[in-house]
């Protein structure tokens, strides 16, 4: 079949999202629907009813090409991004058995499974393979990005020998065909028969792509509950403390990055509706009189591993302005950490940082951040995850590669620069910075 729209679907921890895109990228239509909350419970477990995954992507493919009408059947391709290394059991025809074990549960999850494999069960796969599996009306294979945290060696090419591998599925690279869309699917979501079914990537690398960091030398900051860093690179990026970790990139090249466990959090205490009038006063106040590291809990996995890392505040804050200025260059000095980290490893970041989520909705936090990295920061607004996974649905369907889908599809972004006036002293404050998490001994 030929058209020319794509759709990217979001199977997140808590909703379901949907969006169809044309081939400038303009969203046509989008839909979404909740799913249940995990069950954590002691041990770190972290569980969810993977039964719940396919009739919630199946209704909001339903209410988008509902929408669109006979331009539904323009619909060429999609593909499926979700959460890092959430397995499930299925059975022989792709249902799941039991509860999926999230990608925050804390057990050996697809070694456990391995183990615990419940009656009937045939295969462990991950979330994507569930969907794409009721899609197409086969077993489908996975990408190197969702099983790169399930035991998947990208550079060897091999699971790990730890699991039985007629348990594993085959792996292939990002926006591969993995089938077409069936005659029954079709019926259940609008989605016109012969509809391509691409390998996805992770929620993340979903989310790096739909910021247009699909090039090396581009990189981007999410800012979110967390911090995360990714950028793109030619060679692999090897780190002997396993700190940054890199996923396999759909044309060969290279992923490398990390999350943090400091972010947005810092800001979990400040009611929503005075962050923007507290930004703004602290942009208008200038470099902070105080140090903050400010983390939530306790440990640290980026750029520095340190289980024993706990919040900080060297100095005393004027007042609540001085405060939130210093929890705002906190979490700034450890974006800049993570990029030197990145630089010395052999992934140096070109032009501007470009950052997404919940952060990035804060001009002046960007500014701030530009001057502590010195450079500008592009905001790039709608980028997130489901866009990104239209992007690799248009991968050779629409566009021709992963490049010409990026400049033709994400949004163009909001240069933000730096205040030159500030550069020096918040260098000098980094400097500190950095040697206060030298002296506890974490970095």
């Amino acid at each position: 079949m030929t058209g020319d729209l794509v759709a990217g679907v979001d199977v997140a921890t808590a909703n379901v999202r949907v969006q169809v895109h044309d081939p400038a990228g303009a969203l046509l239509t989008e839909a979404s629907r909740p799913l249940p909350e995990p069950v954590r419970s002691s041990g770190g477990r972290s569980e969810q009813n993977a039964r719940s995954w396919w009739p919630a992507v199946r209704d909001c493919l339903a209410e988008c090409t509902g929408e669109l009408g006979e331009r539904r059947q323009g619909i060429t391709a999609l593909a499926i991004s979700a959460t890092s290394g959430t397995v499930v059991a299925i059975d022989g025809r792709g249902d799941p058995i039991g509860p999926a074990l999230m990608y925050d549960d804390r057990r050996d999850r697809v070694t456990w499974l391995a183990d615990n494999l419940p009656a009937g069960a045939e295969q462990i796969c991950h979330t994507p393979e569930v969907i794409a599996h009721e899609l197409a009306g086969h077993p489908v294979a996975t990408d190197t990005s969702h099983a790169l945290k399930s035991g998947y060696d990208p550079v060897a090419g091999e699971w790990s020998a730890e699991v039985p591998a007629e348990l594993l599925p085959e792996v292939v690279r990002p926006t591969a065909v993995l089938g077409r869309v069936g005659r029954e699917a079709s019926a259940l979501t609008g989605l016109p028969v012969g509809c391509e079914v691409r390998a996805g990537m992770t929620d993340g690398c979903a989310g790096q792509l739909a910021t247009g960091a699909v090039d090396p030398g581009r990189f981007v900051t999410v800012l979110g509950t967390t911090l995360v860093l990714k950028g793109v690179s030619e060679k692999l990026v090897r780190d002997p403390t396993g700190v940054v970790y890199s996923h396999l990139h759909p044309e060969g090249r290279w992923l490398p990055g990390g999350a943090a466990n400091v972010g947005g959090s810092a800001l979990s205490d400040v009611d929503p509706a005075e962050l923007p009038e507290l930004d703004s006063a602290a942009l208008a106040r200038g470099p902070a009189s105080a140090l903050n590291f400010p983390l939530r809990g306790k440990g640290e996995r980026f750029p520095f591993r340190a289980p024993e890392a706990e919040a900080f505040l060297v100095g005393s804050p004027r007042d609540r302005v001085d405060e939130h200025r210093s929890r705002l260059e906190g979490i700034a000095f450890c974006e800049r950490m993570a990029l030197e980290r990145l630089a010395a490893l052999g992934a140096v970041a070109e032009g501007p940082i470009r950052t997404a989520g919940g952060g990035a909705r804060s001009v002046a936090w960007c500014r701030i951040r530009a001057a502590v990295l010195d450079r500008p920061v592009l905001r790039v607004r709608g980028a997130g995850t489901a866009l990104g996974a239209a992007l690799l649905a248009a991968t050779g369907s629409i566009h021709p590669d992963l490049s010409t889908a990026a400049a033709e599809m994400v949004p163009a972004g909001e240069l933000v620069e730096p205040d030159h006036a500030e550069i020096a002293r918040l260098g000098s404050s980094y400097e500190r910075f950095v040697a206060e998490i030298r002296r506890r001994g974490w970095f």
